[in-house]
């Protein structure tokens, strides 16, 4: 992979968008790699991913000068999306160390994360919408599940900047950290999670992600059917963990 970055960081795999000279704005073949990498992620041992961008920005969505050329994003309404991973359901979570700007597509690849770590000075937005360009990566069925449908409405028709601030106070952002500290405090955040039963994670993630589309009872049943599975891998021993005197007050430190 040549614009794309994968590394290990303990239990964490680090996913870098590197083309800082463009602020990783996404092209076809880099869409590609971002999809292998994710996959590579997802097969590994690693337990939770970061996705993160080289030099001044996140991700400055796709890259518009190479529309209709060979490079271009894909546009097929099946397999990999135009950036690559917005259509992939991962296994294991993936969380999003946002700064300088995550918007139009970059804005999507955010939004496709599980958990946001923005920092202060990020700028989100739908710059797209100046140029006509569409939202095909999921920002329409994810903004809205994540903001509400007003406050999304808000920031697709208008397609203005979100600073840092204002992206937490609406639940776009998960973390406001300071400038510079995005990553580092994103692979904090992921090596907490990497902490805990992985089984029974995975599944109630899996359970939160699944209900969507799904009525209320088929959820409920769901949702049980994937518990009775994390009892067995996790939750039995980690009773008998409990009942022995781990955990007691609240406490994490014996995980």
């Amino acid at each position: 992979m040549s614009d794309v970055r994968l590394e290990r960081e303990g239990p964490v795999a680090v996913v870098t968008m590197a083309r800082p000279e463009r602020h990783n704005a996404v092209d076809g073949p880099m869409a590609a790699e971002l999809a292998e990498a994710m996959r590579e992620v997802d097969a590994s041992d690693a337990a939770v991913g970061v996705l993160r961008g080289d030099g001044p920005s996140f991700c400055a969505g796709a890259n518009l000068k190479a529309v209709g050329g060979e490079r271009g994003n894909r546009m097929a309404p099946d397999g990999d999306g135009p950036m690559g991973i917005s259509r992939l359901r991962m296994r294991k979570p993936v969380i999003a160390a946002v700064h300088g700007y995550a918007v139009a597509g970059g804005m999507e690849l955010a939004l496709w994360c599980d958990l946001r770590v923005v920092e202060r000075g990020a700028t989100f937005g739908i710059f797209c919408r100046r140029w006509g360009v569409p939202l095909v990566d999921g920002g329409t069925v994810r903004l809205p599940r994540l903001i509400g449908q007003s406050r999304a409405l808000d920031l697709i028709l208008t397609g203005r900047p979100v600073g840092g601030p204002e992206a937490y106070e609406i639940g776009l952002a998960n973390r406001l950290v300071d400038d510079g500290t995005a990553t580092e405090q994103a692979i904090a955040l992921a090596r907490d999670i990497a902490r805990m039963p992985q089984e029974c994670l995975r599944n109630d993630r899996q359970s939160v992600l699944g209900q969507w589309g799904l009525d209320e009872e088929a959820a409920m049943r769901a949702e049980f059917g994937l518990g009775v599975e994390s009892l067995r891998a996790d939750g039995l021993s980690g009773a008998r963990r409990f009942a022995g005197g781990a955990g007691r007050g609240g406490s994490f430190d014996d995980l």
